[in-house]
């Protein structure tokens, strides 16, 4: 089958890839492929549903950037299409004295970002926010939101299909590309296609598909998962909306914090913990290919030696439910490991370049071939539809 575009990965960032690319030009003749048998099966359906304001972000970062004008985006996305959401405000809650510099330099950043509204509190002011929450100082955002990130992807799914006539074809796992002058040859599990131009979307997978469109890839995705509790039923009144502690500046993880569900409940997480397989939920997912994809990657190489005794008290949280609860208690101290049930997993694709940079910012590579999103985590789904507006302004303009 023959396309203009064909879009790699079904993920919140390709389907809004799909939709803004054909918003910006009808006549496009588009598909998205997707190797599972339904969308937004991964990064996607298994993150927390926070609308992110854009406070941790660098100023002019492509993060800040498309954090901002996407949550704008998202919701007049969700009013016009009906689709839940709530602004709820978030708490970032510094608990000892050597977090009040990060908490400031957190305000300000908010500040320098246009959330003019975010308020500097002190100890006592805090349970006006949250009561049961414990801390010296915190950070109101009331920009920050929640909704379900699987009914934005269905909206989006319906609309490329059957307002601008996009097909969507799921089940169908990329295996090979190949180039014949200008056209794109993509060999997958279900039908071949041809293309003018590949988007790649892959997520985890992004680095492994670019390979196919180019010979040099400095980057590798390395998974880590982040493994939640949810608060019993009985115990959700101890958390309002969402309490957040502030990030340690030197790692590319929020910490564990709470977080209220558009759908009910209240999740408790995530650890963040390197993965043995890429779509790894569960601890004792292991794929050896992808194990060993990422330990003779030189740059994961420098990232174990560099954050090992992080990395070291991650791993302890994840096998022992008293350490990630004292981890918590730390924003709320009523919680206690009995307060806790299971809950579910995510893995982040995190793009690590060859000297053992973790790249913080969204990275988009291109080249004549085809258009390779190479890192794009959290805030990515606030962002989606500004990121995806960014992509298809690069599409339209290959068919000018």
């Amino acid at each position: 089958m023959s396309f203009d575009v064909v879009i790699i990965g079904g993920g919140i960032v390709g389907l809004a890839t799909a939709l803004k690319s054909k918003e910006l030009n009808p006549s496009l003749k588009i598909c998205l492929l997707e190797k599972e048998d339904g969308l937004a099966r991964h990064q996607t359906g298994n993150n927390s549903g926070v609308i992110h304001s854009g406070i941790y972000y660098k100023p002019g970062s492509l993060k800040a950037e498309n954090c901002l004008r996407g949550y704008s985006y998202l919701f007049e996305f969700c009013r016009n299409n009906e689709i839940p959401f709530e602004l709820t405000g978030k708490l970032i809650v510094a608990t000892r004295p050597d977090e009040l510099k990060s908490l400031d330099d957190l305000y300000q950043r908010g500040l320098s970002n246009g959330l003019c509204d975010i308020k500097k509190l002190d100890r006592d002011q805090l349970s006006e926010y949250e009561k049961h929450v414990a801390g010296i100082a915190g950070v109101y955002v009331p920009y920050t939101g929640i909704v379900d990130y699987k009914s934005v992807c269905r909206k989006m799914a319906e609309l490329f299909v059957e307002k601008y006539s996009g097909a969507i074809f799921t089940s169908h796992e990329v295996r090979g590309i190949t180039f014949d002058g200008g056209i794109a040859h993509i060999q997958t599990t279900g039908n071949d296609f041809s293309a003018k131009l590949v988007v790649n979307t892959a997520g985890l997978f992004s680095d492994r598909v670019a390979r196919f469109t180019s010979e040099k890839q400095d980057l590798r995705i390395i998974p880590f998962r982040g493994e939640y509790y949810k608060l019993k039923p009985e115990k959700e009144y101890l958390v309002k909306n969402l309490i957040y502690p502030v990030p340690d500046p030197n790692f590319p993880f929020l910490g564990v914090h709470f977080t209220r569900m558009i759908n009910g409940g209240v999740e408790a997480g995530p650890n963040a913990v390197f993965a043995f397989k890429r779509e790894g939920y569960r601890k004792t997912d292991v794929s050896i290919p992808d194990l060993w994809d990422s330990l003779r990657w030189p740059g994961f190489q420098k990232v174990m030696l560099k954050y090992t005794r992080m990395g070291l008290g991650e791993y302890y949280r994840s096998y022992n439910k008293s350490a990630f609860t004292r981890a918590l208690q730390r924003l709320v101290p009523e919680i206690s490991s009995e307060d806790l049930i299971p809950g579910g997993a995510g893995i982040r694709a995190q793009a690590c370049d060859r000297q053992g940079k973790l790249i913080d910012d969204f990275f988009i590579a291109e080249n004549n071939r085809a258009i390779n999103v190479l890192n794009a985590p959290s805030p990515a789904a606030t962002a989606s539809l500004s990121i995806g507006e960014t992509i298809a302004r690069k599409v339209v303009s290959r068919f000018k």
